[in-house]
């Protein structure tokens, strides 16, 4: 058995927490740095027994899966304070927003003295250095264990049919579930802060790049106001959790469901055309989003409700004005960087564009991504009419500098991006980048020919890119559309499932693939044939009205 720390061999032992004890000076780790393992690409606490043979890595706040037990912990620790200070109100984990969590109450109003008072009690916690205790029971144990404790907490594990056993993390007499790998003892959280925020809570935890800081939290107001809009569309449809979901799909109202979430988007679509057909001095709309947001699909639909109103889309690529192979920049690997915004001609681009707007005739070029150049054929002239507008969709459509030369009255900017708002229960969020990396598992081997493993492998380069060039702008938008449909999870995880299950044990992947699958699993399947064939989920799934 060996046990490693960020790529370095660190001892051999089959009690974790003494190799940590025993090389942690050695290594400049502090203990409370150590927040879990993978053992054998499976993630673990740390008082996991190793066995012969197993390979260890130790898992610290600036890894992907350790960072995720630290939030956990953290979060358990504040519903346990909740619940202390406040056991007839219920408190309610609700999004991240940039790097922190957002919570709210139902029935609480949050009040500075009301923060002051968790931020106290959590401190306490803090400092007790109590252990938290994983415990399984069998389902007929579980159902006496509700029995004498009228709390749902935890008690959607009873209905998942996959799960032989219920877990639930005790602390002292507090019990709750947590999705996943939690840390030992409250002790390890050790860095942590709460704020009243609109109203509700903002936890904040460290840094991943300095972690003996907290992150930075940066206000995103239109960000927070589109998840505060599609949660009250959840709430109108009395569906804020998967049990909620499942509830709708045993009685029979799937269909219902998928109807009304997709006259939802329709009607969101329309109104962000009738806002755009409003101001005349628009010339162009710019789309952009993180991957597998439907960009391409909400593209077509905005250009159908565009028509409705009166203007013909012309729609152009900024693939097509990539800047000549020898003067594309370099990663910090010495790669093509392909992502970067100077890897476009920007010069180009906007001197067409002026003169589309103004216009005039321009001859558009079609890169060769073979031998790396750009070619003009005389077949491809555009004239922009006076009743024609462009649309333009790419990862840097948000930023000013794409379109530096274009006047600001000109453009209308729109970020689309799928931001899921459903839970698994009060306490277990689903994650925004995990369902749109369902999408892509599911898109990807639907058409690009590529294994659930593969996309993976991919996803924290694509992330890289999102965190560079995309998420930093998106409050520069004028419209925030949420792709986010509160049915997809119950149709994509019919597909992403066996995917996933392929994934073995000798990936590094596996973690990441058995999470996935655990959560995917707590969804009822739901029949989608109703699905509208110009619905954006049939970017992934297939049978779509739309060419793309």
């Amino acid at each position: 058995m060996k046990i490693y720390y960020q790529g370095k061999e660190v001892g051999m032992h089959n009690e974790i927490k003494r190799v940590i004890d025993m090389f942690g000076e050695n290594i400049r780790i502090s203990p409370k740095h150590i927040i879990a393992c993978r053992c054998n690409n499976e993630v673990k606490s740390l008082d996991y027994e190793i066995k012969e043979g197993d390979n260890v890595e130790l898992l610290d706040i600036t890894n992907r899966d350790g960072k995720r037990v630290y939030s956990r912990g953290a979060l358990y620790i504040l519903s346990m304070a909740f619940n202390e200070l406040y056991p007839n109100a219920k408190l309610m984990i609700n999004y991240k927003i940039s790097n922190a969590t957002f919570c709210e109450s139902k029935n609480l109003k949050i009040t500075e003295e009301v923060i002051k008072k968790l931020r106290k009690k959590i401190k306490e916690i803090v400092d007790k250095d109590l252990k938290i205790e994983k415990r399984n029971l069998t389902k007929s144990e579980a159902e006496e264990f509700y029995k004498k404790n009228d709390d749902a907490r935890g008690r959607l594990q009873l209905e998942n049919e996959f799960k032989d056993v219920v877990t639930l993390y005790f602390c002292g007499d507090y019990y709750n579930y947590f999705y996943g790998v939690m840390p030992l003892s409250t002790g390890y959280i050790d860095l942590w802060d709460i704020e009243k925020y609109k109203n509700g809570i903002i936890v904040k935890y460290p840094d991943v790049e300095n972690p003996t800081k907290l992150a930075e939290f940066k206000e995103s107001k239109k960000f927070l106001s589109t998840l505060q809009e599609y949660e009250q569309i959840h709430s109108l449809m009395e569906i804020n959790t998967v049990q909620d979901l499942n509830d709708r799909i045993e009685k029979g109202k799937g269909k219902d469901v998928i109807l009304t979430a997709e006259a939802l988007q329709e009607k969101k679509i329309a109104e962000i055309a009738d806002k755009i057909c409003k101001k005349t001095d628009l010339k162009m709309v710019l789309i952009a989003g993180p991957s597998s947001s439907s960009k391409t699909t909400f593209a077509k639909r905005l250009c159908m409700q565009l028509r409705v109103n009166g203007l013909k889309p012309v729609t152009i690529g900024t693939d097509d004005y990539f800047v000549e192979r020898k003067d594309t920049p370099l990663d910090e690997n010495g790669e093509y960087d392909f992502e970067s915004i100077e890897a476009i001609d920007l010069k180009l681009f906007n001197e067409h564009l002026k003169k589309l707007i103004n216009g005039k005739t321009v001859n558009m070029p079609t890169f060769d991504f073979k031998i790396g150049t750009k070619k003009y054929y005389d077949d491809k002239m555009l004239k922009l009419e006076s009743d024609e507008i462009l649309v333009i969709e790419g990862i840097h459509c948000l930023n000013d500098k794409l379109t530096a030369k274009i006047p600001k009255e000109n453009k209308f900017k729109i970020y689309v991006s799928d931001l899921t708002v459903l839970n698994v229960d009060e306490y277990n969020r689903i994650s925004c980048s995990d369902t749109r990396m369902i999408r892509r598992i599911v898109r990807d081997n639907n058409f690009r020919g590529y294994s659930a493993l593969d996309t993976i492998q991919r996803w924290p380069s694509v992330t890289r890119g999102e965190n560079r060039n995309i998420f930093p702008y998106q409050e520069e938008a004028d419209a925030m559309f949420n792709s986010s449909l509160v049915y997809e999870l119950s149709v994509l995880a019919q597909h992403a499932i066996p995917l996933l299950k392929q994934i073995d044990r000798t990936h590094a992947e596996y973690a990441e693939a058995k999470r996935i699958v655990s959560m995917l699993e707590y969804f009822k399947p739901i029949d989608d044939k109703p699905i509208p064939n110009n619905s954006l989920l049939r970017e992934f799934i297939g049978d779509s009205v739309f060419d793309y």
